[in-house]
Formats: C-alpha cells, structure tokens, sequence
C-alpha cells in the first residue's frame, strides 16, 4: 500500500469514527424517547421497539471500540493485541438485552391477558422518530459499509430497526380506527424474538472465539491434505486453529521435513505461509519444522492437567 493511499484509508477510517459517534449518539436518545412514549401511551411494542434500537447502541459502541482498539499494537502483557475485548463487550451486551428482552416477554404477557387501551398517535409519532433516525444512521454508514466488515454490520442493524419501527407506525395507525390492542404485545414478541435470535448468533460465535474453537469454514484434514503435498514436507501433527480475533485466523503447527539446510526450510516456511493465506485465510501462522516426528505424528494433541501434552493412543 502507497503512502497516498495509506493516508486515504486512514482519513476513511476517520470519517467513519465520525460517523459511528453521531449514530451512536442518535441510538442512544431515540430509545429513551420511544421508553418514554411508551409508558405514557401504554405501548409495550414501543418499548419493544426501544429495547431493539438500544441493541444498535450497543452494537455500535462494540464497532467503535473495535475501532480504536485494533489501532493499539501487542504488547508484553497482550500479546495478540486487545482485539477480543470487542468479543468480551459483545457477550456483555447480549446478556443485558437477553434480560431486558426475558422482562418485555413477560409484561407482553400481562398485556395480553388483560389488553389496555393504547394512544394510537402518539405511538406513530414516537415511533417516526426511530424510523427517521435509523434511515439517517443507515445512510450515513451506507459507504463505509461497502468496505469495512464492522460499518457492514452495523448498517444492516439500522436498516432492520428503521423497517420494525415502521411496523410499530402501522399498529399506530391500525389502534386509531380499531381497538387491536392485543396486537401490541404480539408485536412485542416477534420483536423480543428477533433480539433473542440474532443475540444467539452473536453469543454463540463470541464463545467459540474464546474457547479457541476451530473457526466456522475450516477443514482441519483439508489443512493437513494441502500441506503434506506441498513437496519437501513428510507430514504435520499437532495442528491448531483458532481466532485470536474475531476476523483474524490463527494456526499452529509442526512439520516434519527432511534434514537439510535451513535456508532451505526458510524458502518452505514461504511457501507454507503463501498456501495458508491465500486458501484459507490463515493470517498468523506458527510454524514448527522438525526432521523427527514427535508425538506419533498426530494431528490433534490436547493439554494435560499438569500442563504437559498428551496424546491419545487408540
């Protein structure tokens, strides 16, 4: 990358932060409105609605942070950084709006059972404001969504809020000229199911980074047929792959290679490194040559309890 078009990325970078605050700012004051109108015109679908539009708060706080923490290098303490932070917020924030989320269900039901009456304006009113404030959010995230993962999906965020707030106009509407009231805590748990699910997608994806599960797309015997016929590699074992972030691939691995020079190992490890990144997406790897197999050549090893490698030997 030129000087010219480093300095472009990090003025976009910038404008983007921009962006982000002034969203964030907007998906703040929207929510504690649309609470507000909802109490007063006794809409839980509007607090629903708010309780959907603080979720992008979140999220976009979580974008921000990824932000400014990726710009902060390893250091002796953090050796990889301080990118899962963002995954510690992340699971931090869907715990919050689970049990938001658990508290509208249960008041929809209250609701339900006994259905009362609803100021239909008012909620179109409050309701316009969250759909106006998600479309300016959507369109002022809109050109960097088309380069930068986090702006991408905190986009798409603002587009689904501003269509569901929309919804929540049209049960305004409907509330004038008919008393549906049961209407509202039916919309308020499709709304809470939303939240539950996509919650789901972010918690389930957060844990198995922190677990080091092997990332979603790869094939860990894939890796291991790629490598072994790669000529001048006998064969690897002791492969791991993991996220140290959440859009960073990591590996492990030793390989048995014929005794020879090590400028010729060094010319391997090359192209090793070539074949990772460009199949797989492998960005970080950690490569251990070897002329002796060690541990029965197996590909996957686990940790023992007193902290020593062990090997299954069925």
């Amino acid at each position: 990358m030129s000087v010219h078009q480093h300095q472009n990325h990090n003025n976009a970078e910038a404008s983007w932060g921009k962006r982000l605050v002034v969203s964030m700012v907007m998906n703040l004051i929207i929510p504690i409105v649309q609470i507000y109108g909802g109490i007063v015109a006794g809409s839980m679908a509007l607090i629903s609605d708010a309780l959907h539009n603080l979720s992008d708060f979140i999220s976009l706080v979580i974008n921000y942070a990824a932000l400014i923490i990726g710009k902060r290098g390893p250091t002796q303490k953090n050796t990889f950084g301080f990118k899962r932070v963002e995954v510690l917020a992340t699971v931090i924030s869907v715990a919050f709006l689970y049990g938001a989320g658990f508290y509208i269900a249960i008041e929809a039901w209250h609701r339900f059972s006994q259905p009362q009456p609803i100021a239909g304006q008012l909620v179109i009113w409050i309701a316009l404001l969250g759909f106006v404030g998600n479309m300016i959010s959507a369109l002022m995230l809109h050109a960097g969504s088309k380069v930068n993962l986090n702006m991408k999906s905190a986009f798409l965020h603002m587009l689904t809020d501003a269509f569901t707030s929309l919804g929540v106009v049209a049960l305004g509407i409907l509330w004038i000229f008919r008393p549906w009231y049961w209407l509202d805590p039916l919309f308020s748990w499709i709304i809470v199911t939303m939240i539950l699910y996509g919650g789901w997608g972010l918690l389930k994806n957060s844990i198995l980074v922190l677990m080091n599960a092997t990332p979603n797309g790869i094939d860990l015997q894939e890796i291991q047929k790629t490598l072994e016929a790669i000529g001048g590699i006998k064969e690897i074992h002791d492969l791991h792959v993991w996220n140290p972030a959440a859009e960073s691939i990591a590996l492990a691995v030793h390989i048995t290679v014929p005794d020879q020079m090590l400028v010729k190992v060094d010319e391997l490890a090359q192209e090793v490194r070539l074949v990772l990144s460009q199949k797989f997406k492998i960005d970080h790897p950690t490569l251990q040559f070897e002329s002796s197999t060690c541990n029965n050549g197996q590909l996957l090893c686990c940790i023992a309890e007193n902290g020593h490698e062990h090997h299954d030997h069925d």
